[in-house]
């Protein structure tokens, strides 16, 4: 008698349990869904003719400084170059996205 009231009162806790799983997989889905628009925007910038040209740069660096045993070299000046140059390619696009 106890637990029929108790299902009365509090519903099935089965179907509360069915239901919460079923709006987890529906935010889960929702979540997949959502792309980053910067993420975007930064791939497309990185494709740009100035930006492959720093890239090249970094890419060398790091093969060059990748290939020694023993170096003090680091490619921080390469890197800071193509990252400011896809920025400022990112930062003209990136306002339109914003709502």
């Amino acid at each position: 008698m106890v637990w029929e009231n108790k299902m009365i009162t509090y519903d099935d806790p089965d179907e509360e349990e069915e239901e919460a799983e079923a709006e987890e997989e529906e935010e889960e889905e929702e979540e997949e869904d959502l792309v980053d628009p910067l993420e975007v925007i930064r791939a497309k910038c990185e494709e740009t003719e100035h930006c492959v040209h720093y890239k090249e740069k970094l890419e060398k660096c790091e093969e060059r400084v990748g290939s020694r045993s023993s170096t003090e070299e680091e490619c921080t000046e390469e890197l800071f170059d193509f990252l400011h140059a896809r920025d400022h390619c990112v930062a003209h696009k990136i306002f339109h996205k914003v709502k």
